[in-house]
């Protein structure tokens, strides 16, 4: 009963409250460590940076699981609506449904009015692509790429590790998560990053299909084709470099008969309707959605739990 509270508790806590402040929010620290232990791993070679790597992943997953492992396991047996609320805020924090959405549709209310460059700048909050030569059909494509992804990394995922290993397990998740968008992309940080990286496709690869499934049922819910949407996740996910992105990319694309593409990169989906703005905001019902069924989901999986 106090995880099945528990989720609920954080869901509602980030519908209505969004993300904590900065100077408490735990991925913001996961931040801030990360970047402290790569400065101090400049001037080795590709071996021991590798090896690097690996230390600063299990170093990172360890300060943060461990202590909230051992946080609840003392307020579990001290106060159990203690135990639900630290637990609720601390789940909470490894998603971020509400500044998701609300990023997205900050790109799409500035491409509406005309504001390119203000929506090229705002797009940086989602993308880590170079976004300053990006036209208005191919920053509308880059806003409903990042709102497909982050479904999974930012709702599906954490949810998913949180009913396998409870809280604990969604901060580590967020952890790998994290590391990933940090560090673990070809360039200065290769070798560093390569173990997080290979991790965090490790992570998701249940995840990210699942997300893509959420997506096409979502589409089915909305009235849009989920049949087509997943077709195309089905034909286009391989189509990325990353072995789990183009599934949820590619399952929207097929729920909006829209074409993302990523400049010199890949093509998800058919050349069906423009990319107008409006798409964006279609993208983020898609994610509404697909965001309550993966809750009633763990709901019902709690349920069951609780029942048997």
């Amino acid at each position: 009963m106090a995880a099945l509270l528990m989720l609920v508790t954080a869901f509602l806590i980030d519908f209505l409250a969004g993300e904590p402040p900065r100077a408490i929010h735990p991925v913001v620290g996961m931040g801030k460590m990360i970047s402290s232990l790569v400065q101090r791993s400049e001037g080795y070679s590709q071996r021991i940076r590798f090896a690097l790597g690996v230390g600063i992943t299990t170093l990172t997953v360890t300060c943060f699981a461990l202590p909230a492992y051992y946080l609840l396991s003392y307020l579990y047996g001290v106060n159990t609506v203690a135990y639900v609320v630290v637990g609720a805020l601390l789940l909470s924090s490894t998603f971020s449904l509400r500044e998701l959405s609300k990023a997205a549709l900050k790109v799409k209310a500035l491409l509406e009015t005309g504001k390119i460059d203000g929506a090229r700048s705002a797009l940086r909050a989602l993308v880590s692509r170079d976004t300053s030569n990006l036209t208005g059909r191919h920053l509308v494509s880059a806003a409903v790429e990042s709102t497909a992804e982050s479904a999974c990394d930012s709702f599906v995922a954490p949810l998913f590790f949180f009913l396998i290993l409870g809280v604990p397990g969604a901060l580590a998740y967020r952890c790998v998560s994290t590391l990933d968008s940090m560090i673990g992309y070809h360039g200065e940080y290769e070798y560093l990053g390569k173990f997080p990286s290979r991790l965090d496709d490790v992570l998701n690869y249940i995840p990210a299909r699942i997300t893509a499934l959420l997506i096409s049922l979502s589409a089915l819910l909305s009235g849009r084709n989920g049949r087509l949407s997943w077709q195309i996740a089905l034909r286009d996910h391989r189509r990325t470099e990353s072995p789990n992105a183009g599934w949820p990319m590619a399952a929207a694309a097929g729920a909006l008969n829209i074409q993302l593409e990523k400049i010199g990169y890949y093509r998800l989906g058919n050349n069906g309707r423009p990319l107008f703005p409006a798409v964006i905001g279609k993208a983020v019902g898609l994610l509404m959605v697909a965001s309550v069924i993966w809750m009633l989901v763990c709901y019902g999986i709690e349920v069951v739990y609780l029942v048997y």
